[in-house]
């Protein structure tokens, strides 16, 4: 298995929802050079740990934008199914009030190439080489989360099995991380957080800081 960290993230053009309306050759591509991008992957409309993902970074939404990164989810959905469930009402289990953009990768693709589709290959009764979904079900996402860079590079990842839900503070820490790293040439040890010292690249910036904390 393979990891996209340190890699360009996978080109894609799909349909997708954004602020409620449907855009065609959606693509992250137009951030390059403009916004780093936190994109995640959700496993199906019309669930129960998903709408507590999407919404929540939808609440915290003005936080990640003051940090010149865009939201960006997606699911194996179809665009309609996107719109029919940001039009119901979150007390009715839906996602009304989401803005940032929904991606539409109904052909599974976009999953498959960020690795987080999850599932196995097998074969039909016809010898045809097909992927079957987790338990024999249709495949669907892993909870995939994927910080990209300005340049287009893969810098974090972390992926979640179906029932584990992600931290949207650990989404930002992560940026921050990233942005600090870019703009002090200082690392960030373990459990870093905005504030705190960062440390030099070398044996001897490792020891001072072990030193003082």
């Amino acid at each position: 298995m393979t990891t996209l960290v340190g890699k360009k993230a996978p080109h894609f053009e799909a349909d997708a929802l954004v602020n409620g309306q449907f855009e065609d050759n959606f693509s992250l591509e137009k951030y390059i050079g403009e916004k780093y991008v936190v994109f995640y992957f959700y496993p199906l409309d019309f669930t129960f740990v998903c709408p507590t993902e999407i919404i929540a970074f939808q609440r915290r939404l003005a936080e990640f934008e003051a940090l010149n990164t865009a939201v960006v989810g997606c699911s194996v959905d179809s665009k309609h199914t996107h719109w029919a469930w940001l039009n119901t009402p979150q007390k009715a289990g839906g996602i009304e009030g989401v803005h940032y953009p929904l991606v539409a990768d109904v052909n599974k693709t976009i999953a498959m190439n960020y690795g987080v589709l999850a599932g196995h290959y097998d074969y039909d009764d016809a010898g045809n080489q097909i992927w079957i979904g987790d338990n024999g079900n249709d495949a669907v996402a892993y909870r995939g989360l994927f910080l990209i860079d300005k340049e287009g590079l893969v810098r974090h990842c972390v992926i979640n099995d179906l029932p584990l839900g992600r931290s949207i503070d650990e989404a930002l820490r992560m940026v921050k991380a990233l942005q600090f790293n870019e703009e002090n040439g200082e690392v960030c040890p373990a459990d870093w957080n905005e504030g705190k010292d960062g440390l030099v690249d070398t044996h001897d910036g490792i020891a001072s800081y072990l030193g003082s904390h």
